[in-house]
């Protein structure tokens, strides 16, 4: 109950964050001057359109995650508030979650209002039959955004605003690399192989969630791929808020 107060909370202040509104205007203005390019696109327009336009939503809500959630807790530290919350009985892993699901629900609902006006677009291109696959396609996005947003709120409980950004940022490139690296691991020495390999399997593999291609081409992915996505985000997103809420509980903010 509490863990959903302080959601709801964070959803509202979200909604009316100015970064946010600016983010969702600049999302629907690039979709928009993507149709000017479609001309040039040799009878590819709609696949520019999809690919595009799943990019735009994907890269806006990693700005979002960057510019917001990683001062989630930082801020409320700065304005000494969360010493107001924290002498109520409210236990800090309620407020974590509270934290991380209001956020990653404010953020559902920017890229639901992306893909819509997608839809839209390609409704007006004469490929709405692309909407299906679309919606998918955002939906992975969606999930995308959540493990992110757990990542933000891990590195924002331990750090400041600006090397949460930078190691959000760095899980995340690691994260969508993860593959690669992989493969490319056997090519280093065995110590350096190890860190390597240790480290794409510590980063979330962030290309389960990437089906702009198949959205492209207007093809759906399978239910089980939905499937093992969103348990893979499930319990990547609770074991890092767990790891979260056991360091929050030690730091002293004095």
């Amino acid at each position: 109950m509490i863990a959903t107060l302080i959601a709801r909370n964070t959803f509202r202040e979200a909604s009316r964050d100015r970064l946010l509104v600016g983010l969702t205007v600049a999302g629907i203005a690039a979709m928009i001057v993507t149709q000017i390019a479609s001309p040039l696109a040799l009878g590819e327009g709609t696949r520019i359109t999809v690919d595009l336009g799943l990019t735009v939503i994907s890269v806006l809500g990693l700005l979002a995650v960057l510019m917001v959630g990683t001062s989630l807790v930082a801020k409320e530290i700065e304005r000494r508030t969360i010493f107001n919350l924290l002498s109520r009985p409210i236990a800090r892993p309620h407020y974590l979650v509270g934290k991380w699901a209001g956020l990653t629900a404010s953020l559902w609902a920017v890229s639901g209002a992306l893909a819509i006006g997608l839809w839209g677009v390609l409704a007006l291109r004469g490929a709405g039959d692309h909407g299906p696959a679309m919606f998918q396609a955002v939906y992975l996005a969606g999930l995308e955004i959540s493990v992110v947003v757990a990542i933000a709120v891990l590195c924002s409980a331990l750090s400041t605003p600006v090397l949460s950004s930078l190691y959000t940022l760095g899980f995340y490139l690691v994260g969508q690399a993860s593959g690669d690296l992989r493969a490319f691991a056997g090519q280093f020495p065995e110590p350096l192989a190890t860190m390597v390999r240790g480290a794409a399997s510590v980063a979330p593999n962030l290309p389960l969630f990437n089906m702009r291609s198949l959205a492209a081409g207007g093809d759906t992915t399978s239910l089980v791929h939905l499937g093992i996505a969103t348990g893979y985000a499930l319990l990547y997103v609770t074991c890092v808020l767990a790891l979260a809420s056991a360091a929050f509980e030690s730091r002293d903010f004095k």
